[in-house]
């Protein structure tokens, strides 16, 4: 049996081993921005996981861009430092040919929130909390901040926060960016017509809804030429009069000519009133759409878990990868699980390799 999952792929100026990418998953657990222990360890056992492309969570730009006082920044020099570390211990463990990338964001108007085990939900003013920011002053929902609506200049500042972040992301020693523009946050409230309701070249149209995120595309990929750039992006709002899957096409390419390799293709996040059935590789026919739309390599998420399954969207070219996010949260060795299931070769660590014959017997039982 041929495992299409376990060849290689080049996007940009890399060439990735396989084609399993962890999917960006935040953490909640940093200080101020900067990573911590359970960084330190959680990167080091998803380097050696075996899946050839690893891209670190949601880590925003500027600190009024963070989800939770726990989420990830590269907005100062301890972030940096801090980051820098961690990758550093994850390289030392990685099986060969790992890339790894980090996903640069700004939460906009979903920011200033609870951790998810506290309850999610707006921060209340004496939990400090801070002012948010978006494109329009829209609540996401009812009881959420109104936020602060950009001006031109501060638009300006906000790309440069991504630029400088991109910067600090290539100094720290990672090989690729992921931008975030799926799932809510500021450069999909931009995109969206549900959340931009600007009158000026920043909203309307989708030749203006876009502007943002295309020139935060075309500002980092020049600032990091020897980075590869891609993005993840919420192919559709799943609300009537969002953002749609047709509008998705054209961003793709556009983002495309502004430098980006790939596109996460993701859905939803920016209404609380999105209507969608979630299951099984349910959002596989928006990746492989883009995919046929536009010939951009596109990596397909969202609740594929079994070997058979992930293998049969690359062979069958519905995707050109696979991101998997709980999967491997469940089972951090994952990828040797599924070649095993599929009959591929799969090189533990030496220090796990007694574990290799009993891997071998869960795989080929799944």
């Amino acid at each position: 049996m041929t495992a299409h999952l376990f060849s290689p792929i080049t996007l940009g100026n890399l060439e990735i081993p396989n084609r399993i990418a962890v999917a960006p998953m935040c953490q909640y657990s940093a200080d101020d921005g900067s990573a911590t222990d359970w960084h330190l360890q959680h990167w080091m056992n998803l380097a050696m996981s075996g899946a050839g492309m690893i891209t670190v969570e949601m880590t925003d730009v500027e600190r009024r861009g963070r989800i939770s006082h726990g989420c990830m920044g590269l907005y100062s020099d301890a972030n940096e430092a801090a980051a820098r570390r961690a990758l550093d211990a994850a390289r030392r463990v990685a099986t060969p040919g790992a890339k790894f990338g980090v996903q640069l964001a700004h939460a906009g108007r979903k920011a200033s929130n609870h951790r998810p085990w506290e309850g999610s939900g707006p921060l209340k003013p004496e939990e400090d909390a801070w002012p948010v920011i978006s494109c329009s002053p829209l609540a996401y929902a009812d009881g959420w901040q109104v936020p602060h609506a950009l001006t031109e200049e501060e638009i300006e500042q906000t790309i440069g926060h991504f630029v400088d972040a991109a910067k600090r992301a290539e100094r720290a020693g990672f090989d690729f960016i992921e931008l975030h523009s799926a799932h809510g946050y500021l450069l999909h409230q931009f995109l969206s017509p549900l959340s931009n309701h600007r009158t000026d070249r920043w909203g309307g149209s989708l030749e203006n809804r876009m502007r943002f995120p295309i020139e935060v595309a075309r500002r980092v990929a020049e600032a990091v030429p020897n980075l590869m750039v891609g993005a993840r992006m919420s192919l559709t709002d799943w609300v009537d009069g969002g953002f749609t899957l047709e509008e998705a096409i054209a961003v793709a390419n556009a983002y495309r000519k502004a430098g980006i390799a790939y596109i996460c293709c993701s859905s939803g996040g920016n209404s609380p009133h999105q209507s969608l059935r979630t299951g099984p590789g349910y959002q596989v026919h928006l990746a492989e759409a883009l995919k046929q739309a536009t010939g951009i390599p596109v990596r397909a998420v969202g609740m594929i878990d079994q070997p058979a399954q992930a293998d049969a969207i690359v062979r069958d070219g519905r995707a050109d990868m696979v991101a998997l996010g709980r999967a491997l949260l469940a089972d951090p060795r994952w990828p040797w699980r599924a070649a095993a299931a599929l009959g591929h070769p799969f090189h533990a660590a030496p220090q796990l390799a007694r574990s290799a014959g009993l891997m071998k017997q869960w795989g080929s039982a799944a």
